[in-house]
């Protein structure tokens, strides 16, 4: 996890150098609530949207869990669920990224199409 987590402080800048947004939350599953992730994300101002494990005391944490946000993680998860049916996309056929980006954006297209046209 601290793998994870290093470099997150650093300012993400765009192509040109300049600063781009920065996370208001980062959402996790319970595997990943820790006190010590709660602070070191509140230390970077990023909102954690983990929730308590069934042994852990909800009063007992800095903040509170915001189950609504919490919520929207679900639709990243069935994202990258819709992305692993894909199998040129999930075994990564392609070695660069200019054409594994290629190959995102149509296969975004086909679903796009799929959605619109049924």
């Amino acid at each position: 996890m601290i793998s994870l987590l290093d470099g997150a402080d650093a300012e993400i800048t765009n192509g040109k150098g300049k600063p781009i947004a920065w996370p208001v939350a980062l959402a996790g599953d319970k595997g990943y609530r820790a006190n010590w992730i709660d602070d070191f994300l509140l230390e970077l101002n990023i909102q954690p949207v983990i929730p308590s494990k069934d042994s852990d005391h909800r009063d007992n944490r800095r903040v509170t869990f915001d189950q609504e946000s919490y919520r929207e993680r679900n639709i990243i998860e069935r994202l990258i669920g819709w992305l692993k049916e894909s199998r040129r996309i999930f075994t990564r056929f392609e070695k660069t990224a200019k054409n594994y980006a290629g190959m995102l954006k149509m296969a975004f297209i086909h679903r796009y199409l799929r959605i619109m046209y049924n």
